[in-house]
């Protein structure tokens, strides 16, 4: 089993059993998206303390907070910082989320192999990410929880909407559709298409036929990706996905969709 095998199988459990339940208040949400940054944060972490260069770890950590911790932080800006009546504080939280996306971009130019970045910078850089996030977490819990309402800030998440517990499921090269939520399965198969990047793809699998997501792929981006069907069941449905690097490129022939 590769790394990255490992990596993904750790992730997928630590998000087991709590897919079907979005998070219910702001503490709930933040616990799972600490828990899932300091996941990978030991992995970068590991890979660094072993004389390895993190390469596929750094890449999951920052892909991570990428797609939902800096999407999160948006959403709160939008849905919760406006119903607080504390201008200093939120302030201060906006800012928190500036050097945020600044620590992001430092992981994700480290990923890329961009600058010169030695396993002992990239591991401190890792250790702040940790601590600077929790340390926000609690501020933000303090800040926008009403005196007396413990416990109660609603999340950002809430049934029908995209979920945190999508991306652990369907990270890495290949999608198991039938380990999600049916009626969530083509929200976050789509949700992870619309995040590949050109030329990029990803195979999905399913014991029936997922022709929804290509479906609504094509509503949302007509041409943009490739679906190619590599098993057309009658047990099983694999399909490589493939974000083409111009909407305006040809399709395949019958055998893809």
């Amino acid at each position: 089993m590769t790394t990255e095998d490992n990596m993904l199988t750790r992730h997928r459990g630590a998000a087991a059993g709590g897919v079907a339940a979005p998070p219910r208040t702001l503490a709930w949400e933040h616990a799972l998206l600490l828990g899932q940054v300091t996941l990978r944060a030991r992995d970068v972490l590991a890979a660094t303390a072993g004389g390895r260069w993190p390469g596929p770890e750094l890449r999951a950590l920052a892909g991570y907070c990428r797609a939902e911790v800096l999407h999160h932080a948006e959403d709160e800006e939008c849905l919760l910082f406006p119903a607080r009546d504390a201008p200093a504080a939120v302030a201060r939280l906006a800012r928190d989320h500036v050097r945020l996306r600044a620590h992001v971009e430092a992981l994700e130019r480290a990923a890329e192999g961009t600058g010169s970045h030695s396993r002992a910078e990239v591991a401190a850089l890792t250790r702040d990410l940790l601590t600077q996030f929790g340390r926000h977490l609690a501020a933000e819990e303090a800040a926008l929880t009403p005196a007396g309402a413990d416990d109660k800030v609603p999340a950002t998440t809430w049934p029908g909407s995209r979920q945190h517990s999508w991306y652990p499921l369907t990270e890495g090269p290949v999608i198991d559709l039938d380990a999600l939520p049916a009626e969530e399965m083509c929200d976050a198969a789509v949700d992870r298409l619309r995040r590949l990047g050109g030329g990029e793809q990803v195979e999905l699998r399913s014991c029936r036929d997922p022709v929804e997501v290509w479906q609504r792929m094509d509503r949302l981006d007509s041409g943009g990706y490739g679906f190619y069907y590599l098993q057309d069941g009658p047990d099983e449905w694999r399909i490589q996905v493939t974000r083409r690097l111009s909407a305006h490129l040809v399709r395949e022939p019958a055998t893809a969709q």
